[in-house]
């Protein structure tokens, strides 16, 4: 990584073009609306063999938009605008982070919720997942279970199903091992569509076009 991805780290970025420039954060801060990262650099210092170790802070807002940053030591400034600063050697990243996206119709049946209406296949789906964040021997921070629905029906009949299939998937989760206190289920009902489709009277077209907004997205965070 050059000095350059440090260099365009600036307000109003949100939280994944950060990640995408410098990485996940280096420690740890906290599980769920965490509005501070921190890294550790190592810059090389001219000479001989010598590196310097500094520390940067990036500051979000309330939408997880970048406010400000900071490094700990200004003078670590200095090896991001010096010409002298080619080379940027990060700490070793043991961040873990997984984002799965399930459909809701391999998942459950039509307007179904609960533990017993969870398919077999996608009880297989999450098995391979929980089954490969303990292969890896992950230290988890926190899972973010969030159900997702079409537009068809109200907008409270959308939100209580959609909450109510991400809870089941956050007791099967916890179930199969995982640490219940560490994971989060919500509802996000037909707010987050992935995808457009025409039409108000319910069609079988119309249905099988929403199919990518009926889902559920599981977030896992946590360290190697």
């Amino acid at each position: 990584m050059s000095p350059d991805h440090v260099k365009r780290i600036r307000p109003g970025l949100s939280k994944d073009q950060v990640r995408l420039e410098i990485g996940n954060p280096h420690f740890s801060e906290g599980l769920f609306a965490v509005h501070v990262w921190n890294y550790a650099f190592n810059f090389y210092s001219g000479k001989d063999n010598e590196y310097v170790t500094c520390q940067f802070r990036v500051n979000y807002d309330s939408d997880d938009r970048v406010t400000s940053t900071r490094w700990k030591n200004p003078d670590c400034n200095n090896y991001i605008s010096s010409a002298a600063a080619v080379t940027v050697v990060p700490t070793v990243d043991k961040s873990y982070h997984q984002r799965v996206t399930l459909s809701s119709d391999g998942l459950f049946a039509f307007g179904k919720y609960d533990l017993n209406d969870l398919t077999t296949q996608g009880r297989e789906k999450i098995d391979g997942m929980v089954a490969k964040i303990k292969q890896e021997n992950v230290n988890l921070s926190y899972i973010v279970v969030t159900g997702h629905t079409d537009r068809i029906g109200t907008e409270t009949a959308n939100f209580t199903l959609s909450k109510a299939r991400a809870e089941t998937i956050r007791k099967y989760l916890a179930q199969q091992g995982l640490d219940d206190k560490l994971i989060r289920a919500y509802g996000a009902g037909a707010s987050q569509p992935v995808i457009q489709c025409p039409g108000q009277q319910i069609t079988p077209q119309l249905v099988q076009c929403l199919q990518p907004n009926r889902r559920v997205e599981i977030e896992v965070v946590g360290e190697t």
